[in-house]
């Protein structure tokens, strides 16, 4: 008696397939493993496209600096992060540079904020002073004044609820609140992450 199947089995000991009974080519048992992988990849691209735009538009983004204006702090053509969600937990504080909406062209703009609500600034004599007191500026570079664009203008401004007065690092090339006066709260979209 031998209980060892033989090891390479005969034709003969083979089963055999009835003829009646259909066989599937090869092919056909791809076709729903690949729509299952398909449709995976496309739920993986859709979440991962919204998780994207959440981010992007509520949390975190990229931006470019384009210009001088707050040279020599940030540089044209320099990327940085924005900090979008920081300003939906706290407002905004005095020395903090952020993105916002530029009043003059409704562009977007990167300047420092020099004072809040219920501050009052002035601009004399190649200074700024909020609340009488000068501002010390060791961001600037040596030797940098802050005038008026005109001088006939008068530079005195005063910050009312939800009000911020911005200005460019680089006071000689910088559009900011000299011109166009203090900025709402809505207009700032967060701050620079350096």
């Amino acid at each position: 008696m031998n209980l060892n199947p033989p090891m390479n089995p005969t034709p003969e000991s083979r089963a055999a397939v009835p003829a009646s009974f259909p066989v599937a080519p090869a092919s056909a048992k791809w076709v729903p493993f690949l729509r299952v992988q398909i449709l995976q990849c496309g739920i993986v691209a859709g979440v991962a496209f919204a998780s994207y735009l959440l981010i992007a538009h509520f949390l975190v983004q990229s931006v470019q600096v384009q210009g001088a204006s707050m040279s020599p702090t940030l540089k044209n053509s320099d990327r940085y992060l924005l900090n979008r969600l920081v300003f939906s937990v706290r407002d905004p504080q005095p020395s903090e540079i952020v993105v916002l909406r530029d009043p003059s062209d409704q562009g977007y703009a990167v300047k420092r904020i020099v004072a809040r609500e219920g501050d009052t600034v002035w601009v004399r004599g190649g200074h700024v002073y909020v609340n009488g007191r000068e501002l010390a500026e060791a961001y600037l570079a040596l030797g940098v004044g802050t005038f008026m664009p005109n001088e006939d203008q008068r530079g005195c401004w005063f910050c009312r609820k939800g009000e911020f007065f911005v200005l460019g690092d680089n006071r000689g090339n910088s559009t900011d609140s000299r011109i166009y006066g203090t900025v709402p709260r809505q207009n700032i979209l967060g701050a620079i992450i350096r």
